[in-house]
């Protein structure tokens, strides 16, 4: 590869010169090729252990001048061939031209330009996100791809000095981060070290320190464990070690290929040695957790951020923490984790207004909003350019109109073609849920059938009740006010300040006339409903009368969701639950429907209307409970794996004996996947999803945490998973909820008696209080964390299961052997992935329907097939081999789609591998006839076919044979052609040999027509 020209003062110091003329040199590495004896071993491991992209090029091209003692390094090569190249082109092209130059200088001047117009015509056609990328990690990139044979869409993300520990020797090398493999390599003292895994292979990835290998990472696969150690930044490498594994992953997952996004902003200073893949990966992982800790929609991305203060009119004081900015949020976060959150969102921004700086307060910043609010950040850094971005974001958002002068941005919403937004009273309870603009026009998906619930359920068949009249009232009408009076400090809606005292009223539970309103608040779902107006509705009609797996599945269980609510005995609440989930499955089909649903959604209807409802479902499907809903509920497992370890460290006389009986696998997913709304009686089971939306999966953890420590006692006397499954039961089917307003509804869940003993009772506020005094101090990053580290274990054992699903239900019909028919899976599944990161414009991805069942998930194509079958196939056929395999993919292609499956794969391989000589002779013959042969080589068989038959025909008639002699005479020469034929392919006790090809797998219609003449004589030569 041509380099731009960098200057060398040591030209003859560890390198030898092989060819030389006036103005260049053609130089060889020490100790490369041939001989070399201790020199060459110990010049090759200094390239290692000291060059920072790995091992130097063996040879390179210098230019030189007579008098000069700089020399200029302008090629290098990992070949001969490719450096003879180089070198004949600066022969035939610049050595005459040079030679009439007087001037040294200005000969260096002229080759120097020279060489910088090649690369510049080199890179004409590169893709210009690399050309971001620095010119050592360009080289270091290039290298990789010799190095470990990767293809040219194969990206580097980042590289590495380090050492891999072989035994107890650490090897001194550099390991290589690509999108779809780690590779590492290292030559010390002549002993070379490769190592090329991929991502997908990865069953787990630790940081940890033991007295044998010091800080390292430890990479585990099925077949092996590998240490690293011995890294600058051990910290970084790990963590995007982490990124990488977990996008291999999601491809695992739901074919979610990485896509390089190539919006990203350019960096404002350059930055050295760091790829625009790491910077996207590093961008990724800030939008992810921004968005997780503002719970704002998944397309949203993170501008920037910066640190500031915030005052707060509530106590009266200068926060500090950090303002992040994104394309329609200004967001703050206090460090200390529960001081204050602050979410604004641009729609609602009418004024950004720099006040004057003073020693006390340096750069302030004031935001206004529609809803009378003032937000006031000071020390900022950069104020300039910050509110520059604000203003940006704003001018893009709809109905913003900027103007104003230079030191205020304020935007109109006076004006008749702008959208308003209905304000209400901050000191008044909402009397319906936010959207009540929305429910003065409800829309009717079901015209002159069922009405669409407009308003929450409770509302419409709220059963008259004493209650509400009496003590219970009363309290209930406390905590209305308790929350009027919040709202009036610190906010309502959207911009509300989100302190410890928000979460404290959240925990004695949300009144019920608020608690649709905060549900959306809380979980983010609100933002996502308003930005999309008519979305719901559109979905609701177009799915009408729509019919697939979905919506029978939707049909079954309608009517087991909470039937014991009035709300759920009639129609409308049928309906209204109908057409949320099924608006859901056609917005989602990779998720669809999936039992659990129906109850949780049941529940969101009874505080919400259907808009609303469908709202939530999204934010708790997508983003709070991540792929918990599909097909293999996944992230429930995730979460199942954390709950286990969660309790080896928190109680870890509980954890082993409940290993011993199986029960957490069994607890976990009925009370995570419905919220506990399915073991707990309705009143109760609503104060924990209350919690839940507020807090997320932290407190789902935590109160199940709570709940095994209540019960330890008589868990730890269990003799099996039947009682401890009834004491958790009884357990969870009397916690009560004695504020509660509502009429009980009687709770079918969980019948179980304890005999005389009337049950003890547990009040759910006492639960929650529990949990949060002992179970706390449980962190969202640290289980975002332990949840990549269950993901890798889980989806690995998922596919571990399905493969041994496969070929269980393949290896009946199959010669190989359980042990073959797994390594031909992995082989096989290697193949398909290949081709999701691999295959340019292959659709191989969308080919994957994980709704099917394992064996048919993944298929391969024609081109696939023929590089599995050239790397497998016992038959030998030279240059006829893609011929070959050709024919025989189409001869497996039962259902003529252009795919086969594994079993389809394993059939065709088996027959070369396995049967005796006559069955390999038939599947040969078969190669031969349609439906293997391509339309072209079909038109040449038949024209073959005519020839021998009247040739045939004509000789019977000159002997006067009948037609029954003659097919004897067919059948029995067809017979000696197979009886000579098999001792031509035979191979001894291994099986088959070379079968005939090179004459009749030709393309050529003629050669075709050879071929059939040479199947139909008997052979005497051996093919």
């Amino acid at each position: 590869m041509w380099l731009g020209p960098e200057e060398v003062l040591l030209a003859g110091a560890l390198w030898v010169t092989e060819r030389a003329n006036p103005f260049f040199l053609l130089q060889r590495r020490r100790g490369h090729g041939k001989g070399g004896g201790l020199t060459g071993l110990l010049v090759g491991t200094l390239d290692v252990v000291l060059d920072s992209s790995a091992r130097v090029a063996p040879y390179r091209i210098l230019h030189q001048t007579q008098d000069s003692q700089v020399y200029w390094a302008v090629a290098c090569g990992s070949s001969r061939k490719e450096i003879t190249k180089h070198w004949e082109w600066l022969e035939n092209n610049l050595l005459q031209t040079l030679s009439i130059f007087d001037n040294e200088e200005d000969i260096t001047t002229f080759v120097k330009g020279k060489i910088h117009g090649i690369i510049a015509e080199e890179n004409k056609n590169q893709q210009p996100q690399s050309e971001e990328d620095p010119g050592k990690f360009k080289e270091a990139e290039l290298k990789m791809r010799k190095q470990f044979g990767m293809p040219e869409v194969e990206k580097l993300v980042n590289y590495y000095s380090c050492s891999y520990w072989k035994g107890r020797v650490p090897r001194q090398g550099w390991l290589y981060l690509t999108v779809n493999h780690l590779c590492f390599y290292s030559f010390l003292l002549g002993k070379e070290v490769t190592l090329v895994i991929q991502w997908v292979d990865v069953t787990q990835l630790e940081k940890n320190a033991t007295l044998l290998f010091p800080e390292c990472i430890k990479v585990s696969t099925r077949d092996s464990e590998l240490y690293f150690s011995m890294f600058l930044n051990i910290n970084e490498t790990f963590k995007l070690m982490e990124q990488l594994a977990n996008i291999a992953m999601r491809q695992l997952l739901d074919n979610e290929s990485f896509l390089e996004d190539k919006s990203l902003p350019k960096p404002r200073k350059p930055l050295k040695n760091i790829s625009a893949l790491k910077r996207d990966l590093d961008a990724r992982a800030k939008n992810e957790c921004y968005r997780a800790t503002f719970r704002l929609p998944k397309d949203e991305c993170l501008d920037g951020h910066t640190d500031c203060t915030l005052w707060t009119p509530f106590n009266k004081m200068h926060i500090p923490g950090q303002m992040f900015v994104s394309n329609n949020y200004i967001c703050f976060a206090s460090k200390a984790e529960e001081a204050c959150h602050l979410i604004i969102p641009l729609r609602e921004v009418t004024i950004v207004e720099k006040a004057d700086s003073s020693s006390v307060l340096p750069s302030p910043l004031s935001i206004s909003t529609r809803s009378k609010m003032t937000f006031f950040f000071a020390n900022l850094k950069d104020r300039d350019f910050l509110v520059q971005r604000i203003s940006d974001f704003l001018q893009r958002t709809p109905s913003k109109k900027p103007c104003g002068s230079d030191r205020e941005w304020k935007w109109n919403f006076g004006d008749p073609g702008c959208e308003e937004v209905p304000e209400l009273p901050s000191s008044s309870p909402l009397a319906v849920s936010p959207t009540s603009a929305l429910n003065n026009r409800p829309v009717n998906f079901c015209a002159g059938e069922v009405p669409t619930a407009s308003q929450g359920l409770l509302k419409l068949f709220r059963r008259n009740s004493e209650e509400l009249l009496g003590p219970k009232g009363a309290k209930e009408k406390m905590k209305e006010e308790s929350w009027n009076i919040h709202f009036f400090e610190y906010g309502r809606g959207m911009c509300m300040y989100r302190t410890a005292k928000t979460r404290e009223l959240v925990q004695k539970g949300i009144p019920e006339n608020l608690r649709g309103e905060l549900w959306l608040l809380f979980s983010g779902a609100w933002n996502e409903m308003v930005t999309h107006p008519g979305y719901y509705a559109d979905l609701v009609e177009k799915s009408m009368g729509k019919y697939n797996l979905a919506t029978e599945e939707i049909e079954r269980d309608l009517h087991r969701s909470m039937p014991e609510h009035p709300a759920f005995q009639n129609e409308l609440g049928i309906a209204a639950l109908r057409r949320v989930l099924t608006a859901y499955a056609f917005r989602n089909p990779t998720i669809g429907y999936c039992q659990a649903m129906n109850i949780v959604t049941s529940v969101l209807l009874l505080y919400c209307n259907e808009e609303e409802a469908f709202w939530l479902l999204v934010a708790l499907c997508e983003r709070m409970l991540p792929d918990y809903y599909n097909t293999r509920v996944v992230g429930a497992l995730v979460d199942q794996g954390i709950f286990e370890e969660l309790t080896r460290e928190y109680l870890p006389q509980l954890s082993e004996k409940m290993q011993d009986l199986g029960v957490i696998s069994t607890i976990s997913l009925s009370w995570f996947l419905t919220l506990f709304l399915s073991v707990m009686p309705f009143e109760s089971a609503v104060v924990i999803v209350d919690c839940f939306f507020y807090e997320g999966i932290k407190f789902i953890l935590q109160v199940s945490l709570a709940i095994l420590d209540a019960n330890m006692e008589k868990l730890l006397q269990c003799c099996d998973e039947g009682e401890a499954m009834t004491i958790l039961g009884r357990y969870l089917d009397n916690v009560v909820n004695r504020q509660s307003v509502s009429p009980p509804i009687p709770h079918l869940h969980a019948l179980l008696t304890s005999g005389d003993d009337p049950p003890l009772e547990i009040d759910i506020f006492e639960l929650i209080k529990t949990s949060y005094e002992k179970f706390s101090n449980l962190k969202a990053d640290d289980i975002e964390q332990m949840r990549f580290k269950q993901r890798l274990k889980v989806i690995q054992s998922l596919e571990d299961t399905a493969k041994k699903s496969v070929v269980r239900a393949v290896s009946g019909d199959i010669g190989f052997s359980i042990e073959e028919l797994e390594e031909l899976y992995v082989v096989f599944k290697a193949k398909y992935l290949m081709s999701c990161y691999w295959g340019n414009n292959r659709a191989a991805a969308a080919r994957r329907d994980q709704s099917l069942p394992y064996l048919e998930q993944y298929r391969i194509d024609m081109e696939q097939f023929k590089d599995l079958f050239i790397s497998l196939t016992p038959w030998s056929c030279g240059t006829h081999t893609p011929v070959l395999a050709g024919r025989l993919f189409r001869l497996l292609d039962e259902n003529k789609d252009s795919l086969i499956n594994f079993k389809e794969f394993v059939t065709g391989m088996s027959g070369m591998y396995h049967g005796d000589l006559t069955e390999k002779l038939k599947v040969l013959y078969k190669l031969h006839l349609p439906p293997a042969l391509s339309p072209e080589e079909t038109e040449s068989a038949l024209e073959a076919t005519s020839y021998f038959t009247e040739d045939v025909t004509t000789e019977e008639m000159q002997e006067d044979k009948g037609r029954k002699n003659e097919s004897c005479q067919e059948k029995g020469t067809i017979h000696r052609v197979m009886q000579d034929s098999l001792q031509h392919v035979q191979r001894g006790p291994g099986g088959a040999r070379a079968v005939p090809c090179n004459r009749h797998c030709s393309q050529s219609p003629s050669a075709n027509w050879g071929g059939w003449k040479k199947i139909l004589q008997p052979a005497h030569e051996e093919v």
